[in-house]
C-alpha cells in the first residue's frame, strides 16, 4: 500500500512540474520571451560566435525610398512643346548639321504622334455613334444632300402651319432697288404659305407689291432692328409670345427666308453646329 502510494505521489509530481514546465514557457512567451531570446542570443552569437548562418547578424532592412511624384500629362505636353521650340531655335540660330537633324528627327516623333491621336479618334468615332457628329449633320456629298432633302420637307410641313401663330413685318423704302427685287420674292414666299405680310414704308412711299402698307412710326427701333434703318428688313413675330425675332436684311431667296423661319420657329439653337 505504501508502495502505491509511493508511484502515485510520484506520478503527480511528474505531473506537476510537467505543468510548471508548460507555464514557465507560456509565461516566457507572453512577458519574458524577450530575456530569453537575449539569453540565447549571448549564447549561440556571443559565446560560441555562430556567426550568420544562426542569423546572430540580423540583416540592415534597406532605407526607404519616397517615389517622385509623376508629372502630369499637361506637364508632358508642355515640355514636348518647350523642347521642340528650344531645338527649332538652336536650329535656326546655329544651323550645324547636328541641331538640323535633332531638330528634325524630334519633330518628326511629334507628327507621329498626332498621327497617332488622329487615327484613334477617328476609330473611336466609328464605334461610338454618339460622338459621330456626322450622323446628325453629314459631311459627305451624298450624306448631305440626303439631310437636305430631309430638311427641306420638314421644312415644307412646318412652314403649312405657321401662319397660324407667325405673321412678318417687312420693312422697305420705295426709293430702294433692293427693295424691288425683294419684294416679289416675299410675296411668293407669302402666297404659298399663307404666311401674313405686313409691309411697313420706312421714306413714306408705296409698295406696288404691297399695296396695303404702313408707314414706319418707330416699329423698326421697337421691334429690336437697330437705328441704321437698313432695308430690306424681315421680322417674324410671334403672336402668341408677343416676340419679335429678326430674320436678316438685304435680298434673300425663297429657300433662305424659309430656311430661317424654320431654323427660328423649329430648331434648338447649337443643335445644327
Amino acid at each position: 500500500m505504501m508502495l502505491e502510494r509511493s508511484r502515485i505521489s510520484l506520478a503527480v509530481l511528474a505531473a506537476l512540474l510537467a505543468a510548471s514546465t508548460t507555464l514557465a514557457i507560456a509565461a516566457d512567451r507572453n512577458g519574458d520571451g524577450v530575456e530569453v531570446e537575449q539569453q540565447e542570443d549571448a549564447l549561440y552569437c556571443k559565446e560560441r560566435r555562430l556567426g550568420t548562418w544562426f542569423y546572430c547578424e540580423k540583416p540592415k532592412e534597406a532605407p526607404r525610398t519616397t517615389a517622385a511624384p509623376q508629372a502630369s500629362a499637361r506637364d508632358r505636353l508642355a515640355a514636348i512643346s518647350t523642347s521642340l521650340e528650344e531645338l527649332k531655335a538652336r536650329a535656326i540660330l546655329e544651323p550645324s548639321p547636328e541641331n538640323v537633324t535633332a531638330y528634325v528627327r524630334f519633330q518628326r516623333e511629334q507628327l507621329d504622334r498626332s498621327s497617332m491621336f488622329a487615327d484613334v479618334w477617328q476609330r473611336a468615332l466609328w464605334q461610338d455613334p454618339g460622338l459621330d457628329y456626322t450622323l446628325q449633320r453629314p459631311v459627305s456629298t451624298l450624306g448631305k444632300r440626303a439631310w437636305i432633302d430631309q430638311r427641306k420637307g420638314d421644312r415644307d410641313l412646318v412652314m403649312a402651319q405657321l401662319s397660324q401663330r407667325y405673321g412678318v413685318f417687312y420693312f422697305y423704302a420705295s426709293s430702294c432697288g433692293a427693295c424691288d427685287i425683294f419684294s416679289p420674292i416675299l410675296k411668293a414666299v407669302s402666297d404659298k404659305y399663307g404666311l401674313s405680310v405686313l409691309a411697313v414704308s420706312m421714306d413714306g412711299g408705296p409698295s406696288a407689291v404691297f399695296p396695303g402698307y404702313m408707314v414706319d412710326s418707330g416699329q423698326y427701333e421697337r421691334l429690336g432692328m437697330g437705328t441704321d434703318r437698313q432695308v430690306p428688313a424681315l421680322v417674324l413675330f410671334d403672336s402668341v409670345t408677343k416676340q419679335p425675332m429678326p430674320i436678316g436684311y438685304g435680298i434673300l431667296s425663297q429657300d433662305e427666308i424659309m430656311d430661317r423661319v424654320f431654323q427660328l420657329t423649329q430648331v434648338a439653337a447649337g443643335s445644327d453646329y
